[in-house]
């Protein structure tokens, strides 16, 4: 099975992970940011893996830690679960029309990290999660992945 638990504990988060690549969708996500924990369950849902996250942060401070951390962590998890990578489709790309804006993802599953993050211009907070985080999680989890 192609499954993955990650412990990462810095000065400033504490993350326990698991990751089933071969899951449902199902998901339990504890990262004390609402908008960042629906992300992360959604992100689950739609990529058909299970996920289990908590994550016990320096949110009081700001959210900064918890999300580039949880990064990490994650992306650890998919290179670790994905192993040899046997089986898989090393390429991928898909676009996604949701509501007034056009999502378009494009990845290669390589070992060979690299994020081109472009986005227009949002609202800085969507409740407590700071919009401009996004591109710091997804370079942490890029870079780990080696996607």
């Amino acid at each position: 099975m192609r499954s993955a638990e990650i412990t990462r504990n810095t000065a400033e988060t504490k993350i326990s992970l698991s990751l089933s690549l071969d899951g449902t969708g199902r998901s339990e996500i504890h990262s004390g940011i609402g908008f960042f924990d629906h992300m992360l369950t959604l992100f689950a849902a739609h990529g058909f893996f299970d996920l289990s996250l908590r994550c016990d942060g320096d949110i009081v401070v700001d959210g900064h830690h918890s999300v580039e951390d949880i990064g990490i962590a994650l992306g650890m998890a998919f290179k670790e679960a994905l192993g040899d990578k046997k089986g898989i489709c090393r390429y991928g790309t898909f676009y996604l029309p949701m509501d007034e804006t056009l999502a378009f993802v494009s990845l290669d599953i390589s070992g060979r990290p690299y994020l081109v993050y472009e986005a227009g211009e949002m609202a800085p907070m969507i409740g407590d999660y700071d919009s401009e985080l996004t591109e710091e999680f997804l370079r942490a989890f890029a870079v780990q992945a080696g996607i």
